[in-house]
């Protein structure tokens, strides 16, 4: 911790930081002697790094989780670099894609129709074509990151490698590329699907594709006076002295979906403001100050959930 008291660890704001609150949250309530009309359930679950498939998905669909009779849940939010707090309501869904491309090696002197590599990088002009549609609605601000489709090259191979390097002089009988796509809960993903098997990966091209990964498109919580839970928390969060923005669709991934997409009131929330947000950068760091005003903000939060009686 420096003097100024800014902590520098990684986690410190995704998400130890959030998990330590709500134990110290809770700790504080019972020596209060707060007694909760509703139980209270924190979960600490493994893989959500790698799509949760074999964390938060085995757990929502046991018999366990499913007796716990879940009503509302808290699941990791952003950092703001203003006054008042970030929620999300819903996320992006992940699909990693894998594109194979086929074609007739040859001697590299040679011109052939339809090589490997033309194939793919036929694929790579369609897809860019795509990500610069949905970047141009961000850049004139007709969208918000979060809301539109993005697309990113994650890896590229093909060619005969040596020891020493690449052959040179020889073009590959086979290309591949592998690609992170977000979809926007507002997507259309049958269209998403079609532009994938007629543009950029026909059959026609001799080019395959496959999902390492393909989430079901995320649901939305409500975040208005239909929800009494949405209510709840502006009021918890305006008694600590913060405003909680609107809620927004988060670009990333979380749990959260799975909690979502079977009905569960879920806010994506972190009690961090005035902070750079460093997820996933160099030099993360979270304030001890508000580190500990955190835990008083999750305090009026489980307050209010664990004493709201109707539902």
């Amino acid at each position: 911790m420096e003097e100024n008291g800014d902590i520098y660890a990684r986690g410190s704001q995704d998400t130890k930081c959030i998990g330590i609150q709500y134990l110290e949250a809770i700790r504080n309530l019972k020596s209060q002697g707060f007694k909760p009309l509703r139980t209270i359930h924190i979960s600490f679950v493994p893989d959500e790094e790698v799509g949760g498939g074999d964390g938060f998905a085995k757990l929502i669909s046991s018999a366990v989780f499913q007796s716990l009779n879940v009503g509302v849940a808290l699941d990791e939010g952003l950092a703001s670099e203003t006054e008042t707090y970030l929620v999300t309501n819903a996320e992006r869904s992940p699909w990693w894609l894998e594109i194979k491309a086929t074609g007739r090696p040859g001697h590299g002197s040679s011109l052939y129709a339809n090589s490997a590599l033309e194939n793919l990088m036929r694929s790579f002009e369609a897809i860019m074509m795509f990500r610069s549609s949905q970047f141009d609605r961000v850049k004139a601000g007709l969208s918000k990151e979060a809301e539109v489709t993005s697309i990113n090259p994650v890896y590229l191979k093909a060619g005969g490698s040596t020891p020493c390097g690449y052959v040179m002089n020889v073009q590959p009988s086979e290309a591949e590329a592998g690609f992170d796509i977000r979809v926007s809960p507002d997507a259309n993903t049958e269209v998403l699907e079609t532009l994938i098997q007629e543009q950029w990966a026909p059959q026609s091209r001799n080019m395959s594709y496959k999902f390492i990964g393909k989430a079901p498109k995320s649901g939305r919580t409500a975040a208005n006076e239909s929800s009494p839970w949405w209510g709840l928390l502006v009021d918890a969060v305006r008694r600590t002295g913060v405003v909680l923005n609107e809620a927004e669709t988060r670009k990333s991934t979380t749990d959260g979906r799975f909690l979502r997409n079977v009905g569960i009131a879920t806010y994506g929330f972190s009690p961090i403001s005035r902070t750079p947000n460093r997820q996933h950068s160099t030099n993360e760091f979270l304030n001890a100050q508000e580190f500990c005003k955190g835990i008083r903000v999750y305090e009026e939060i489980i307050k209010a959930y664990t004493s709201y009686s109707g539902l």
